[in-house]
């Protein structure tokens, strides 16, 4: 059954007369005649949904994916709306249809994951920020005005600020203005420093180090630290190279197993 004409007013002009439908598709059983009903209701209402669609324009999604999502909210205010309540299919389709499009903005669109609390954060700066641009011409707004007006605490506008930065990421590929051509933003990442394992290396054997006999201690500096070879650090403490990689060997050994036996304990 068409939805009917009516000369009652409606906020509206893409709000249709659709309480005889309604009340029609209650009383319905599944089947072919209420899906048919069903369906001219939605496509009723589909330019009211595509008008709350269009509020959310210019924020990084496309008109026609918003206008998607805008129709998915409508279908879901359809199928959950009693028309027994007494209230107006437009007072429950709205807040319903802005929900959905704000759920695909914070599910879909953020490309960095941040909390909701920071993505509200985020939504109440930006539109205090909207506002004190018209009114305060020619400047931006100040931390403390944007707190007045966003009614949150400075340290909050601050989170909110960076968060702005954060719905969007840059590709590792993007090339940076500020240098030359061709210099991108994975040019400036580091790498993995290999020396790094030499510095855990060294700082788990240090206790074992300082409880060699001095002599000890001293060839393995000369060895590993000074870079002398066996057959100049004997020469220097006056004893053979055999003496030398002989007692290289032993305090290799010790250490090693003194790191594992500490390895073993901390974990």
């Amino acid at each position: 059954m068409p939805a009917q004409a009516s000369s009652k007013h409606h906020p509206h002009h893409d709000a249709p007369d659709t309480a005889e439908s309604f009340r029609e598709l209650a009383l319905l059983a599944p089947g072919p005649r209420h899906d048919a009903v069903r369906d001219q209701i939605v496509v009723a209402w589909l330019p009211m949904a595509d008008r709350l669609a269009g509020r959310f324009r210019n924020r990084g999604e496309s008109t026609e994916d918003l206008r998607q999502v805008a129709a998915l909210g409508l279908v879901k205010a359809v199928d959950r709306y009693d028309p027994a309540l007494g209230n107006a299919f437009e007072s429950y389709a709205v807040p319903t249809i802005t929900g959905e499009i704000k759920r695909h903005f914070r599910d879909y669109m953020w490309t960095v994951h941040v909390p909701r609390r920071v993505q509200e954060l985020r939504n109440r700066v930006r539109a205090a920020m909207q506002d004190l641009s018209q009114t305060i011409p020619g400047r931006r707004p100040t931390t403390a005005e944007i707190a007045t007006e966003a009614g949150v605490s400075e340290e909050d506008v601050l989170v909110g600020l960076e968060a702005l930065e954060t719905f969007t990421a840059l590709s590792l590929d993007a090339e940076l203005s500020d240098h030359a051509d061709g210099y991108c933003l994975g040019d400036t990442l580091g790498e993995p420093d290999a020396a790094l394992d030499t510095v855990v290396d060294r700082e788990a054997v240090k206790p074992g180090l300082r409880a060699l006999p001095e002599r000890d201690q001293t060839i393995i500096y000369l060895r590993f630290f000074g870079g002398m070879s066996q057959s100049a650090i004997a020469e220097q403490l006056g004893i053979s190279q055999m003496h030398v990689s002989r007692l290289i060997t032993l305090c290799c050994h010790r250490l090693r197993e003194q790191a594992m036996c500490e390895r073993a304990i901390r974990d």
